[in-house]
């Protein structure tokens, strides 16, 4: 248990005895009383263990007194936990009234007997308590005190994460400079120039090393990046794999000669920048192994490597060698403002602000330090409170050597015990591990942290929110809706970690430096990983963790049934990774676990139903249990799972569903038993539930069939018990009758505060309207992401309007859709799909929704206009045959009114701009501030025309002239494109690859000198493009060009003879249809390679399949030919697969077919 959380263990240990005092059980005579003694007790002794947990930092015998209140206290919350289960365990047996008692008479658990073995061990606690209450008589401990507050903390995450960001980076441009000065510097001799960044922990070596890396010109200067973080874990079997998974290069396990040739193969010759993040290491013989895996690289390259040790700067022979200080006063000063005042503003209080000043003299310019006590004094410190934290903590750290350790327990000690307890856990990740978030929450929840009785994401996520603000985590990273999935504890907050969680969690490595005399959590640290490791033999009686997944299948003389039978009150279990064929029954007796991992053991089969006898399980994790065929019978038993993740268990008959759905819809299909798993709180990947028709027909699906049946219990009403279900529903199947209506309104998904996706999908076999049935499908305001597929209805409810949280919006085939609700209010909206939307003219049709964007009417003031899109970075607008603009103008008769110019444009958050087979389109809103990439396909070019010729004005910086920041640019089939406006292409300036296909009405390309950070052009299929012109051959950064299907161009390219061939010769790679023009003799096999890697491309696009024809072609893909009967096999196969496919992207509408041919087409093409 962590220094300072003995006050939340003495809480569980009452929150476990006030059900059992209550329970109408039968219990022996004096255990009731025994409990009500050990509840009054334990009460009495948590009134002083704030002021105790105070006094043992200064006085030893306190601490020794809590240590052995803690032993206790853990004993009787393993003893107290067996009577729950007990009496959990009646509670569920199936079976009548008189069924129960009979079994229960006879049963070896006899209520009395089992309360007669329990009662002894409850008076053992009770009288060892009565001695320490006693003692602690003898310490004057204060009764109450204060428990330090959580803070006012709402769980959103959104700008919290923004300001951590921008924390990180205070300071430190100057630095950032300098080292990218280092890289561009080309005046060295060595192979691979080195540059150390050194400097004490806690100065922000990684965040430099960041900063640098995620440099724009440092992007456009390397061909490709690596990041590896070392620590002490210099490994090279380990870092070979990281490498060839970060090339994408990794599939399977593999010797390492062999990854060490694949990667050797990878980086020859390519310009690389490889940053060795935290390189403690000081032995040259194992530095020069590492070394030499990078030397085929370009000598062009640079290593970054970031380090504590001067030593190890002189070992690797740094080129350069930057010793990181600490931050300028006034940056300090800065830094801490940000974290410890309200709104990041400095106080008025020249008081406060004087007090503050020495407060950050003391950090020494650690930014780690800096942020952990400004935060822990956040958000409105007095100046009494800063005067007290000046003179009575901080003189606690002096001048002695781990002074940042202790700068950084200070920040520890305010915490509240429940906090402290959840980061003193994590000591048992590895150094730099990648945490997943969801992991954390689920393993606090099975140590008792957070209570059963709480929604353990909500309550988690709190938790780690807190914990991310004070800087215990760092380097988070967020998935698609925004939700941060993983994160980092800086190597010093891990130190920390390891100090306060003291004896009671260990590391176990292979180098024998393991004390476990007295550990309850122990996980497994393998240094070398291809070491053999046997476990040494542990206190099983008090083990509550056991984490052995980093083991990775080397643990030797271990078996499933010799580790059940050794630690019986384990609560947590681990055992992902290990190469495990069978699941023991034995693993039934585990009945106090919560946690079961048994993740990636490829070849388990089956499980034992003996799984259903633990019913305090919560959660449960099967991913990428390839073989796994089949969940326990009586999986209802587990009344208290609250996770379930079955992802990639591809063999789940019961589980999963292959009829007619995407590799990526193949989620759990609803069990018809789930209703009875209340607390459930997520499913992975998600839950998918279909809604029956009463009629019996056989309907017709991607590569197979299925019979609708009549079947009321597997509906969505099941989910009206479901209230604490999150992640990802599916609802599919959905029709038009009033028994189907009203099964989804019972299925209230409005009341649903915790779901994160919905998909909801319609039978697009059936007729009929489907607007009042996604009336009664309104789900709560906090949903993410909304995917509406075979909406057959005119007009989507008002109600998504009201999504505030959505970030996610998805149509797709909703052939009858005329126009959208207003979306371009929601703040956090980033993502936008409308797909095969055939009806579709005008986004909107709503003059008022339209007015309140423009403030368009006369009492309206510029302050008053709708936000439009504010967050959006993703709008893509396919297949949409009909749409002519944005929104309708009154006087739509006027084809001459310039409708786009009335419009805002789009924010500077859009990243990313798809618009396809989208003919009618002519005018929608500006997009100048666009970044990534703009992709226009079978559509006019006036929808980027509109764009280029804006006018900025004269406020407006360089950077911002329209498409400025845009990176990539694809022109496909424009044929209204004859030339690009120069003017316009001037302020491309940030442009690295543009492709222009299928325009047949581009006859030149004057303009191309325009661009000069182009560095790849492809054009293919524009017959009337006859010659490049001279200016190309300015573009110095040009480094690929590709010309396909243009015959007299392609015939100008020629090496040597071409006459446009001095213009690109000095281009790296020239592609003529299928030759290189740049290699003396040209590679037959290079035309097949490239179809074998995007046919690839395209199998990974359908391989949901099971059809026949599927494996055969992955099988085909999976072997390196140049045959070119294979290539024309393959093809065949493909286009006779277009039979099987077509039928499934069809719509009920008559012209869709059409459109879905026109697609798969256009791909294969």
């Amino acid at each position: 248990m962590a220094q300072g959380a003995v006050f939340n263990l003495a809480g569980k240990v009452l929150e476990l005895l006030s059900p059992l005092i209550r329970e109408e059980i039968k219990l022996a005579c004096g255990v009731k009383a025994d409990l009500a003694n050990l509840e009054s007790t334990v009460s009495i002794i948590k009134d002083v263990l704030l002021d105790a947990e105070k006094q043992a930092h200064h006085r030893a015998v306190v601490k020794g007194w809590l240590e052995k209140l803690k032993d206790v206290l853990h004993d009787a919350d393993d003893v107290l936990d067996e009577f729950s289960t007990e009496a959990l365990q009646r509670n569920v047996m199936a079976g009548n009234k008189m069924a129960k008692e009979v079994r229960i008479f006879f049963s070896s658990s006899n209520q009395l007997a089992f309360s007669l073995k329990m009662g002894h061990k409850i008076k053992a606690i009770r009288e060892t308590l009565d001695v320490i209450k006693n003692e602690k008589d003898a310490f004057h401990f204060n009764v109450g005190s204060n428990e330090p507050q959580d803070m006012n903390w709402d769980g959103e995450c959104r700008d919290t994460t923004s300001l951590e960001r921008e924390d990180e980076v205070i300071g430190r441009e100057d630095d950032k400079n300098k080292i990218i000065e280092c890289l561009f510097d080309n005046n060295v001799e060595d192979d691979i120039p080195i540059i150390a960044i050194v400097g004490i922990g806690g100065l922000g070596k990684t965040t430099l090393a960041q900063l640098v890396y995620k440099d724009e010109n440092v992007k456009n200067k390397f061909e490709l990046k690596l990041w590896i973080c070392i620590s002490d874990n210099l490994d090279i079997k380990r870092i070979s794999k990281e490498v060839l998974e970060q090339m994408k290069e990794w599939d399977r396990e593999e010797s390492i000669e062999v990854m060490q040739n694949k990667l050797r193969e990878k980086l020859n010759g390519k310009k690389c920048l490889i940053v060795l993040d935290d390189l403690w290491n000081e032995e040259s013989e194992k530095w020069l192994p590492l070394r030499n895996l990078f030397m085929p690289a370009s000598k062009e390259s640079r290593i970054i490597v970031t380090t504590r040790s001067q030593r190890v700067a002189v070992i690797i022979r740094a080129t350069s060698c930057y010793a990181l200080g600490g931050l300028p006063k006034e940056k300090a000063w800065s830094l801490f403002v940000k974290r410890a005042f309200e709104r990041g503003q400095e106080p008025k209080n020249k008081a406060l602000v004087a007090i503050g000043e020495k407060i950050v003299e003391k950090c020494d310019g650690l930014p780690l330090a800096i942020r952990t006590i400004g935060s822990m004094l956040y958000p409105n410190p007095s100046e009494i409170e800063l005067q007290s934290f000046f003179h009575n903590e901080l003189p606690k750290i002096g001048h002695q050597a781990n002074k940042i350790l202790l700068t950084l327990k200070l920040s520890y000690d305010h915490l509240p015990s429940h906090l402290k307890q959840c980061f003193a856990y994590c000591r048992l990740f590895p150094k730099d591990h990648m945490i997943n978030v969801y992991t954390l929450i689920n393993l606090w929840a099975a140590q008792g942290f957070i209570s059963p009785k709480q929604h353990f994401e909500d309550v988690g996520r709190k938790y780690f929110m807190e914990l991310l603000w004070r800087s215990f985590f760092q380097d988070v990273e967020n998935d698609e809706l925004g939700n941060i999935k993983s994160c980092k504890m800086h190597d010093l907050m891990h130190d920390l970690a390891g100090l306060v969680s003291g004896s009671e969690s260990a590391i176990l490595n292979s180098r024998g430096e393991n004390d476990i005399e007295k550990v309850r959590h122990v996980s497994f640290n393998f240094v070398d990983s291809s070491m053999q490791f046997s476990i040494p033999k542990l206190n099983g009686r008090k083990m509550h963790t056991f984490l052995a997944s980093s083991v990775g299948g080397n643990l030797d003389n271990l078996t499933c049934d010799a580790l059940i039978s050794n630690f019986k009150y384990l609560r947590t279990l681990d055992l992902s990774y290990l190469g495990l064929r069978v699941v023991p029954r034995s693993i039934g007796k585990l009945k106090h676990l919560r946690y079961l991992d048994l993740s990636k053991n490829y070849v388990i089969e089956i499980l034992p139903n003996s799984i259903t006898k633990m019913l305090n399980l919560q959660t449960l994790l099967l991913r990428d249990c390839l073989s796994l065929r089949e969940l326990p019978k009586g999986m209802k038993k587990l009344v208290n799972l609250r996770f379930l993740d079955i992802t990639n268990c591809g063999r789940l008959t019961d589980a999963y569903s292959f009829l007619g759905l995407p590799f990526d819809d193949q989620l759990t299909s609803m069990p018809l038993e789930i209703r009875h798993h209340t607390y459930l709180e997520t499913i992975l990947p998600g839950v998918v539930v279909r809604m029956e028709g009463s009629r019996g027909q056989v309907k017709k699906g991607y590569c197979g069939s299925y019979k609708k049946k009549k079947a009321k219990s597997n509906g969505p009403s099941q989910l009206k018990e479901l209230h604490n279900l999150g992640g990802y529903l599916k609802i599919e199947n959905l029709g038009h009758g009033k028994d189907e209506v009203r099964e989804c309104k019972d299925a209230n998904l409005k009341e649903n505060h915790h779901l994160q996706r919905l998909f909801l999908k319609w039978d697009a076999s059936e007729d009929g309207e489907t607007d009042e049935m996604l009336e009664v499908l309104q789900p709560h305001p906090n949903l993410k992401a909304l995917e509406l597929r075979n909406y057959m209805g005119v007009r989507i409810p008002s109600w998504v309007s009201s999504l505030t949280n959505l970030v996610s919006f998805q149509l797709y085939a909703n052939m009858r859709l005329q126009h959208l609700p207003p979306l371009n209010q929601l703040p956090f909206l980033k993502s936008v799909n409308l797909e095969l939307m055939e009806a579709l003219e005008y986004i909107w049709i709503d003059e008022e929704s339209v007015s309140n964007v423009l403030g368009a009417s006369s009492s309206s003031s510029s302050s008053s206009k709708t936000p439009f899109f504010p967050s959006l970075s993703s709008l893509e607008l396919k297949w949409c045959p009909k749409l002519k603009g944005w929104w309708r103008n009154s006087d739509d008769d006027d084809d001459n009114e310039p409708h786009h110019l009335l419009l805002p444009s789009f924010p500077p958050s859009l990243s990313e701009l798809r618009i396809i087979y989208c003919p009618n389109l002519t005018y929608m809103p500006p997009f100048p501030y666009l970044k990534e990439r703009l992709e226009l396909r079978r559509c006019s070019w006036k929808v980027l025309e509109q764009t280029m010729k804006m006018k900025m004005g004269a406020a407006t910086t360089s950077t911002y002239f329209p498409l400025s920041q845009l990176q990539t640019l694809d022109l496909w089939d424009i044929n209204d494109l004859e030339s690009l406006p120069e003017e316009g292409l001037r302020n491309l300036v940030s442009l690295r690859e543009l492709s222009i296909q299928s325009c047949d009405g581009l006859s030149s390309l004057h303009w191309i000198g325009s661009l000069t950070s182009l560095q790849t052009l492809e054009i293919r299929s524009c017959p009337n493009l006859t010659s490049l012109p001279q200016e190309i051959r300015n573009l110095t950064s040009l480094k690929r060009l590709s010309i396909w299907e243009c015959p007299l161009l392609g015939q100008r390219c020629k090496r040597q003879i071409g006459e446009d061939w001095p213009f690109i010769a000095h281009v790296p790679f020239v592609r003529v249809d299928w030759q290189n023009q740049q290699e003396e003799t040209i590679s037959s096999g290079i035309g097949l390679f490239s179809f074998h890697a995007e046919l690839k491309i395209l199998y990974r696009t359908f391989r949901p399949c099971n059809c026949v024809a599927c494996p055969r072609i992955a099988s085909g893909l999976s072997e390196s030919t140049e045959n070119n009967f294979f290539r024309n096999s393959l093809i065949l196969q493909w286009l006779n697969l277009l039979d099987l496919v077509a039928p499934a992207t069809a719509t009920a509408s008559t012209s869709s077919p059409n459109i879905s041919r026109y697609f798969i087409t256009s791909i294969i093409l």
